[in-house]
């Protein structure tokens, strides 16, 4: 049975939760059978800096960058389903990959 993964990356989450469901719509207005989205592990990153090189070399500072991840799965799917996924339009800082 053949089946569709997207899998959709962001450092927003609001932005990615209001792509996935835009996604999701546009699916199932295809007719396609649909699982998810389902919200992937957070990945964090936290990057620890020195606020003074030379005076205060005991003070530093912490920035934290966050990649949420949410998967889509769609099991079954028609050639409308296809097109659709061809002109996929998301908005600017929400990557997808697509793995059929």
């Amino acid at each position: 049975m053949a089946r569709i993964r997207i899998k959709l990356k962001s450092y927003d989450h609001v932005l990615l939760d209001k792509a996935c469901r835009e996604l999701v719509e546009s699916m199932k207005n295809t007719g396609a059978e649909i699982s998810g989205p389902i919200p992937l592990p957070t990945k964090r990153t936290v990057v620890t800096v020195l606020r003074s090189p030379h005076i205060n070399k005991r003070s530093r500072e912490q920035f934290e960058l966050r990649i949420h991840k949410r998967l889509i799965e769609i099991k079954r799917f028609t050639t409308r389903t296809r097109e659709v996924l061809q002109r996929l339009n998301l908005p600017a800082g929400v990557e997808a990959e697509i793995k059929v």
